[in-house]
């Protein structure tokens, strides 16, 4: 199954992809079935009895609609540094042992389409092209073996870094939380559609229609399976909570000379199997919102 948030006009909105389509209804509408977090929360066979009552519903054409992150007020969401290797390697760090994690904040989310914004203190945003696994249940000391049954679903994430914020004290808090940084989407895809923690899908990074990150999930130092069950040994993940879980190698920061992005620039992930997120890039002085196709 397939999920998509989106606003039109003034109302939230859900919709659910068949044979191809989007169809769609809007908060007030009699089968409304309500947003996808409430969908996720309510558990059970929430979703399957969405994408029913959605099925016969108007056709949604994205051009017309706002579109949304698919979770747009997560709990929590958790972001995990340093998970490939090449990329541990040429950013100079000694690959850990244990997960580097750092949290967002939801003001720093935008969905797909919108611009991705360069603050006017910096000149050093950094694209990080990511998979992002979604908690479906309750997860506490949950084990390895047992912890995708935990997740509910994938979707994908453009983690914006300024570089020379993220590296101004040990903490990274100010560089990953700048607002209009964090990109999340285009949709929602149910677990059952993809392989098991998406082991083996591709992950590209376009900047600009060139390709800049190109590895396989697989690549991953600690997987989705695992990353939920160390995640769950010293919290509680709860419906809803979104994990970001690393990138690849190919950022721009570590290149030479650097790639940053620039006001004018698009850049692209796509991850096979869930679909492409792609936001154009203003800076902060020339933010009126785009979007793009």
């Amino acid at each position: 199954m397939r999920f998509m948030s989106y606003k039109s006009g003034r109302k939230f909105g859900i919709a659910a992809q068949r044979e191809g389509q989007w169809r769609g209804l809007t908060e007030g509408s009699s089968d409304y079935p309500g947003t996808l977090l409430s969908l996720i929360q309510a558990g059970g066979e929430a979703l399957s009895k969405a994408e029913a009552m959605l099925a016969d519903a108007p056709t949604i054409s994205l051009e017309a609609v706002e579109m949304l992150p698919p979770i747009a007020n997560p709990e929590k969401i958790v972001c995990v540094g340093l998970n490939y290797r090449d990329h541990s390697t040429e950013s100079g760090f000694k690959q850990p042992d244990f997960p580097t994690i750092f949290g967002r904040f939801n003001s720093s989310l935008i969905a797909h389409g919108d611009p991705m914004v360069r603050p006017e203190v910096s000149d050093q945003l950094d694209y990080e092209g990511e998979l992002v696994a979604i908690i479906g249940k309750t997860a506490r000391d949950v084990a390895e073996s047992d912890s995708l049954d935990h997740v509910i679903g994938y979707s994908i994430f453009n983690d914006g870094s300024i570089r020379d914020y993220q590296f101004k004290a040990p903490q990274w808090t100010p560089g990953k939380n700048f607002d209009d940084t964090g990109a999340f989407g285009p949709w929602f895809v149910t677990a059952e559609e993809l392989p098991a923690g998406c082991e083996g899908l591709r992950l590209t990074t376009r900047l600009n229609g060139q390709i800049v990150q190109d590895a396989s999930i697989s690549d991953m130092v600690f997987s989705v399976a695992k990353l939920v069950s160390i995640l769950s040994s010293f919290m509680t993940l709860v419906p809803g909570d979104v994990i970001v879980t690393g990138t690849p190698s190919g950022v721009g920061a570590a290149r030479k000379p650097p790639l940053f992005m620039r006001d004018g620039d698009v850049c692209e992930v796509e991850i096979e199997g869930i679909g492409k997120l792609v936001n154009p890039i203003h800076d902060r002085i020339s933010s009126a919102k785009s979007r793009v196709a």
